[in-house]
């Protein structure tokens, strides 16, 4: 296995290319696309860089801070209730458009198939009706598969990896950009109304991420337009908190869950918390909530009546038929265990599926295709599955939205018709609320099998999609069946209710998929609105996590862990506390002086070698029988802002004062540095002097070389670890330097500690 410097050694070699006829090479070879692309899940990429979650505490810093005033403080803090409301109201906005088109254009999809197949039913020819749906289906979904395959492929899937991530500290590119926003909203409508089985809750947190990124910044980089507000809010450190708060409201808009909201930001995705940050979240959840909530109302004409808390209502359940006794708690538990191994079959499933994709299907047009061919699938299997199906039900007292008859009698629908030709949201509250004997074990045990290998094939499709709903709706069919089998057992006790058991298979198969506890939990009450079954939920929920976590890893992990992201958890591997930070620490480190040479800050960023972001700064020291001293670090960002702005002197007139830089100057640049190819430095001016003094951290993170790697050091390991780098120095010497890269290469795999190996994926 290479060791890090070694591997560092071979990247640098292979960019060197003195040859032109090499160069010509390499500008031809990424034309050509080769059939498969060789991915192995233990690389580490080195495209993603690290977020910087600690102030740089510099001169410049430390005279701000001390210009404020305790009216300036009390401003910024009103200023940051502000932009949590302002989140709240637009996610919730979102959301309600979100969901007033898809009711339409669903609507008005299912209407069409259900005229046509009603007028060949009489007729004969039902083959033109499966063309029809099928078609329609592709078409729609095809539409929502280019607008995110071409224009902006991170908007695919849930975004919920992506969003846990940038908040652990890793600068995924355009993840909270604009037209990720664009992109993402209308390929959600398209992905849904295109019969997919995915569902619109996912995509909402993302959504809600970009929104708060976009807020707190006062500006679009995307639209040019800059409204010279919330600049103190232009930085990394901040943006977090916001991002924060913004999952939490499209939790809260997608659940009607304001806590459960808060408890996902918390759970899932911050790896910084504090007090004041949970009130602000709190209130974003809360306005969120209530937005969507007011503006559904007056959409369905009843203005005062608040009764579509989110885009999922699971509907009321009945608490006087639906309690729960002391000997049904094994019943939740076995289902809890249930959950959790279908949950780690369908992870395995997809892992395998996704791992396909990577290396055969990463052309645009192909995953087009695949989209449209599942699309089409999906409406097949809907099709046949309803055909085939002789389960008819009365349809006097039913609250089918489209009843379909096909070969049933006069007065009776198919009722397998409710669970395949609907939106996923609403065959969920069915499959919850209709009354004993509405479905045929068959049918759910057919629906539940089909359901579950279609929702499998569909994450990670390049659409927008989440997986909370279909896994939901799988769970529901499964606790249903098992509810009906449990009454036909007891020979119809009461207690065997099968849309209880519905509730609890849903528990059970979502907790058993994304592995979430506390978060869930509260969402489920919440979105039920019964507190009732907190506590076999709770049980369901612990029993499917602690069964799914045996085998394989949550779904979103394995997906962050198939993008080679150096992803830090909250904990280092149980097996690294023997390894010391000389073991994992990169070398030899490229340090700049305090006082250093134009050219040479030049060249040192123009290396395409090495692509560090942070740069130790040592002292100016002439004499060479002297080592030179820590004495800060600077950022790549830093020196670009201070090559742009000349900040500068010649070597003649060291004692000249430089002009003066604000910290306003570094977050104009904000988060679109220049890249260094941009900035003209001629060659009069690579020869003048830039002192670093007054913009470098006077105070990085400096350890022992003999210190363990996993260290509880604040921040050096630990959920965060957003500083670009740990610098590791002997009393005055910098000898080498930790990166996240350093410290996520480690990974504890079946045979022990693992190290990966890293590779410009």
């Amino acid at each position: 296995q290479l060791t890090s410097s070694s591997f560092l050694r071979i990247g640098q070699l292979s960019n060197v290319d003195l040859n032109e006829d090499i160069r010509e090479l390499e500008t031809e070879l990424p034309r050509q696309h080769p059939n498969e692309i060789p991915h192995n899940e233990k690389l580490l990429s080195l495209k993603y860089e690290s977020l910087d979650y600690d102030n740089s505490e510099n001169q410049l810093f430390l005279e701000e801070e001390r210009r404020i005033n305790h009216t300036a403080f009390r401003t910024v803090e009103i200023k940051r209730w502000v932009i949590c409301a302002m989140i709240g109201i637009l996610t919730g906005l979102v959301a309600c458009f979100i969901d007033i088109v898809v009711e339409n254009l669903a609507g008005l999809k299912y209407q069409v198939v259900k005229g046509n197949i009603d007028k060949f039913t009489e007729k004969g020819g039902l083959s033109f009706s499966l063309l029809l749906w099928a078609t329609l289906n592709a078409s729609v979904v095809m539409v929502g598969s280019v607008i995110v395959a071409f224009i902006e492929p991170v908007a695919a899937g849930s975004g919920i990896p992506q969003i846990k991530c940038y908040l652990n500290g890793v600068k995924i590119p355009h993840v909270v950009r604009l037209k990720t926003l664009v992109i993402k909203v209308c390929g959600v409508i398209l992905s849904v109304v295109g019969g997919l089985a995915v569902g619109k809750e996912g995509p909402m947190i993302h959504s809600g991420a970009v929104i708060a990124a976009g807020i707190s910044q006062g500006r679009s980089t995307s639209l040019k337009r800059d409204f010279k507000i919330f600049e103190y809010f232009r930085r990394d450190t901040e943006k977090r908190d916001f991002v924060s708060a913004g999952a939490a409201a499209g939790v809260s808009a997608a659940f009607g869950a304001p806590v459960g909201g808060v408890l996902f930001s918390l759970e899932e995705g911050a790896s910084f918390w504090n007090q004041f940050l949970t009130w602000r979240i709190f209130f974003a959840s809360m306005i969120s909530t209530f937005t969507l909530n007011s503006v559904l109302s007056v959409y369905h004409g009843n203005a005062w009546d608040l009764s579509s808390p989110g885009l999922i209502n699971f509907g009321r359940f009945d608490n006087e038929k639906m309690g729960y006794t002391i000997q049904e708690i094994p019943i939740f538990i076995f289902m809890g265990v249930v959950g959790g191994i279908l949950g780690a079959l369908f992870n395995a499933l997809n892992y395998w599926l996704t791992m396909f994709r990577i290396r055969y299907i990463h052309r645009p047009c192909l995953q087009v295709v695949e989209a449209m061919l599942v699309a089409a699938v999906t409406a097949t299997v809907g099709f046949v599955m309803i055909y085939c199906s002789r389960d008819c039900q009365p349809i006097q007292g039913s609250s089918v939205a489209y009843p379909l008859q096909l070969f049933c009698a006069d007065g009776e629908y198919n009722s397998m018709a409710t669970a395949f030709f609907n939106t996923p949201e609403k065959s969920v509250v069915n499959l919850f609320h209709d009354p004993p004997g509405s479905y045929n074990p068959m049918t759910l045990g057919m629906f539940t099998l089909m359901y579950f290998f279609l929702a499998c094939w569909t994450y990670g499709l390049t659409v927008s999609a989440g997986v909370f709903i279909p896994s939901l709706l799988i769970g529901a069919a499964w606790g249903r069946l098992f509810g009906i089998s449990l009454s036909y057992l007891t020979k119809g006790s009461i207690w065997a209710d099968p849309g209880k058991y519905a509730l609890m298979g849903a528990a059970a198969q979502l907790g058993g998929i994304v592995r979430m506890t506390l978060s869930l939990t509260v969402i489920m009450m919440e979105a039920t609105g019964n507190v009732t079954y907190g506590f076999p939920i709770m049980l369901v929920l612990m029993t499917a996590k602690i069964v799914g976590d045996y085998f394989v890893e949550c779904l979103y992990d394995m997906h962050i862990q198939l993008q080679s992201v150096p992803f830090l958890h909250w904990e280092a591997p149980v097996t690294s506390h023997s390894l010391t930070a000389r073991e994992v620490m990169s070398t030899p480190v490229t340090c700049l002086r305090r006082i250093e040479r134009v050219g040479t800050v030049v060249d040192i960023l123009s290396d395409t070698s090495s692509n560090h972001n942070g740069f130790p700064v040592v002292e100016s020291n002439p004499d060479a029988t002297q080592v030179a001293g820590l004495r800060g670090l600077i950022l790549r960002s830093q020196l670009i802002v201070l090559l742009q702005h000349k900040i500068f002197v010649e070597r003649a007139n060291l004692s000249l004062v430089q002009r003066r830089l604000k910290l306003k100057d570094f977050r104009d640049a904000y988060p679109r540095f220049p890249p260094i190819q941009s900035i003209h430095v001629s060659q009069d001016e690579r020869e003048c002097m830039i002192d670093l003094s007054e913009f470098m951290n006077p105070s990085p993170y400096t350890v022992p070389q003999s210190l363990p790697a996993a260290c509880r050091q604040p921040g050096l390991l630990g959920g965060g670890n957003a500083v670009r780098s740990r610098t590791l120095s002997l009393p005055w010497q910098v000898v080498g330097m930790v990166t996240r890269k350093d410290l996520a290469r480690y990974r504890l795999g079946k045979e022990g500690l693992e190290e990966l190996s890293l590779a410009q994926t």
